[in-house]
């Protein structure tokens, strides 16, 4: 049986990168993205833009995100892998200035070569996100 922790399998990388970020734990969710990664929050998301390197994804993303909103969590619900390719997910959070709750299903793609994250991209219902935030 392999070692969840040093598992280069795409599910387990990407699980990690999940369990990292539930945890605050920036320091390991950099960890499982490649250096030269692309991480791509989708047009019409408050986020929306690609960042590149862990220190970008993590400094533009998702420390951006604590700042707007209380609990946000990405919950890795269904794994769908293809090879390199694995797809899943839903939000939860609660925003900050208008203490709406958010719950929206999401598609995560991301690639993952090497035991490392290399491409993320996002697919979201932005409309509901926005109107998490619109007083």
């Amino acid at each position: 049986m392999t070692d969840f922790a040093a598992s280069t399998a795409p599910a387990d990388v990407v699980r990690r990168q999940y369990l990292a970020s539930a945890a605050g734990d920036l320091e390991a969710l950099r960890a499982t993205l490649a250096p030269d990664v692309e991480w791509t929050e989708m047009a019409g998301f408050p986020l929306a833009g690609t960042y590149r390197t862990p220190g970008g994804v993590t400094s533009h993303v998702m420390e951006e995100l604590a700042k707007e909103w209380d609990d946000w969590a990405a919950h890795d619900d269904t794994y769908v892998v293809d090879g390199e390719n694995v797809v899943l997910a839903r939000y939860t959070a609660v925003n900050k200035a208008t203490g709406k709750p958010l719950a929206v299903r999401v598609a995560h793609h991301f690639v993952v070569r090497g035991g490392l994250i290399v491409r993320f991209e996002q697919f979201v219902d932005t409309a509901l996100v926005r109107e998490a935030m619109s007083a």
